[in-house]
């Protein structure tokens, strides 16, 4: 069928449903609902679509339309289950399970007819945003492949929503006031509910040494203790660590409040550094060891662990963006676990993003945000140069989540990429005005040839992990859970690791590397590709730092972008 997509935005649930109903052989267009009916009037008449999905939507399509056209509107909830802030009040509430809805647009919100819906498990340990990708994006794709069949088949009848359920069922949209922490009198399980339940948007609206902030990210601490509620006890590569009446807590990122209507900006930055001159200088910096027990209750960015013959670096930065510290300190801890007397080292291996490259917010809050570009650049690719110059050992990156831009070319530098079900690979970086850099052109021609390179760098879309697989990105698709991520890694390393041919493999490896290194060497491709990122981030003339500007501020676009306005058209 052809299919049109309508969304609020092109974010991760909206990429994953096109790409998988590309997958399965639809041809798909998309028009996002940017306030502006009459583009999206004009996106039905020119595509007239079969059938209109939208994954994730703010607000109403239009009444001709849904009344012309048949419209599935995905909902974060179980059937009955109805509202904006659905994730929110669930997480919130300590719920273990819920589903995803596909249910047909009428006038009222969420009561339409059903087509079909998908049960999922709430994991304790995963914020909003990290559920959104993880399970709740695995039961979206479920029930919208389901409900496309349906409609497709021309026999199935959707159920109706009775009266009585949908009342019952409505759930307002969740104020800051429901969210607000007591760190008096909360324990430390309510608190990391109300923070997970605000994570990544709106955060927790709260004040801390004299200043209102947004609270992004929490984590619990099993150890460090302060003597009153809500003050400050420590911090940790660039988190912040507060005491509860019972415990504490690790908050990753900070954003200011502002008055509303103030162009001041305001934008997640890791906690420490928002706080900036107001840190009291008594805080300590708590490092955290490399190594950790896995029954400690802690946060920490980067954790080693070894089973046998397999290394693990696992590795989540909060929203996969990497910033100068943490690609340096990653690289501290990725040349450590190159001196174990290991076989196969694997990078990621967790659930959510892998890595989505520079880190724009600490870019953007720089008092030279050329120069922190600059620096942020090199860092990156001194941590892919040491992946690709690992020749003793077998490198496998394992996405648990998605990756974009430099991220992408990171994990391809290893030497197998592992991606779970789900997983979407965006390698490009035109979008935000950059050539891109990260040995990109060594990287990504070597697996896909030069011309599908260019393709794909160019066309500025996202890849599936099924669609990686068949152009060569990838070498396998992990059909596991978010939560069951890690141990089918490990289990998969250790095959890998046992392998008569893993000798043979690691010396093909090295004599690979050793002819290509005289063909062109890496720091060619390196140099070359920092002529144009020099360009781009300190020519006043080029766009990136206004494209930075308005991603990291979030300025809502005013029409679907070309690149995405095309989709569907020659179909």
């Amino acid at each position: 069928m052809h299919i049109l997509l309508v969304a609020s935005a092109f974010n991760s649930l909206t990429q994953r449903v096109l790409a998988e109903l590309q997958d399965r052989g639809h041809t798909v267009g998309v028009v996002l609902a940017l306030g502006n009916d009459d583009e999206m009037r004009e996106a039905v008449r020119v595509q007239a679509p079969q059938l209109i999905v939208a994954p994730m939507l703010t607000s109403a399509i239009p009444e001709d339309i849904w009344r012309a056209h048949t419209c599935l509107i995905v909902h974060p909830g179980p059937p009955g289950d109805r509202g904006p802030s659905s994730l929110d009040w669930t997480l919130q509430g300590g719920a273990e399970s819920w589903g995803v809805t596909v249910l047909e647009a009428v006038a009222e919100m969420d009561a339409g007819d059903v087509w079909a819906w998908s049960p999922l498990k709430v994991p304790p340990v995963a914020g909003k945003s990290d559920l959104y990708r993880g399970e709740v994006a695995d039961a979206a794709v479920d029930a919208v492949l389901l409900a496309v069949e349906r409609f497709a088949s021309g026999r199935h009848k959707p159920q109706k929503q009775e009266p009585a359920a949908l009342a019952a069922g409505w759930r307002p949209f969740m104020k800051q006031a429901e969210r607000r922490i007591d760190w008096a009198s909360d324990s430390t399980e309510t608190i990391l509910r109300q923070l997970r339940a605000a994570d990544s948007q709106p955060g927790v609206l709260d004040e801390l040494l004299g200043v209102q902030w947004y609270l992004h990210g929490g984590h619990p601490e099993d150890e460090l203790r302060g003597d009153h509620p809500g003050e400050l006890i420590a911090t940790r590569a660039g988190a912040i660590c507060r005491a509860t009446v019972d415990g504490a807590v690790w908050i990753a990122q900070l954003r200011p409040w502002r008055e509303p209507g103030s162009r001041l900006p305001s934008y997640k930055l890791p906690a420490a550094e928002a706080l900036g001159d107001l840190l009291p200088s008594g805080v300590p910096e708590v490092p955290a060891p490399l190594e950790l027990p896995a029954e400690r209750r802690t946060w920490s960015d980067i954790r080693y662990s070894e089973q046998g013959a397999v290394g693990v670096l696992n590795f989540s930065f909060p929203g996969g963006a990497m910033s100068t510290a943490q690609c340096r300190r990653l690289l501290e801890a990725y040349r450590f676990a190159c001196t174990r007397a290991t076989s196969v080292l694997v990078l990621g291996g967790v659930r959510d993003f892998f890595s989505n490259g520079i880190h724009l917010n600490v870019i953007e809050a720089a008092e030279d945000p050329a120069q922190e570009s600059w620096a942020n650049i090199h860092a990156m690719n001194d941590l892919v140069e040491a992946v690709l110059t690992t020749t003793d050992r077998l490198t496998v990156s394992a996405l648990g989540g998605n990756a974009a831009a430099g991220g992408v070319m990171l994990a391809l530098a290893a030497d197998e990429v592992w991606c779970r079900d789900g997983a979407l690979l965006n390698p490009h970086y035109r979008l935000m005005g950059l050539h891109g850099s990260e040995y990109w052109t060594y990287i990504l021609p070597r697996r896909v040839g030069e011309s599908e390179a260019l393709r794909l760098t160019q066309s500025a879309l996202p890849v599936s992990a099924r669609r990686a697989v068949e152009l060569g990105m990838a070498q396998r698709v992990l059909q596991a859970a978010p939560e069951e991520l890690g141990a089918e890694v490990v289990r998969l390393a250790a095959e890998l690791a046992a392998s008569p041919e893993l000798a043979d493999r690691i010396a093909r490896k090295k004599a690979m590397r050793e002819q290509d290194e005289s063909i062109k060497p890496l720091q060619r491709y390196r140099d070359e590709e920092l002529v144009h990122m020099r360009r781009n981030f300190f020519d006043a003339r080029e766009p990136h730092a206004g494209l930075r500007s308005a991603f990291v501020r979030k300025e809502k676009a005013l029409h679907t972008p070309p690149h995405i306005a095309r989709l569907g058209m020659a179909g």
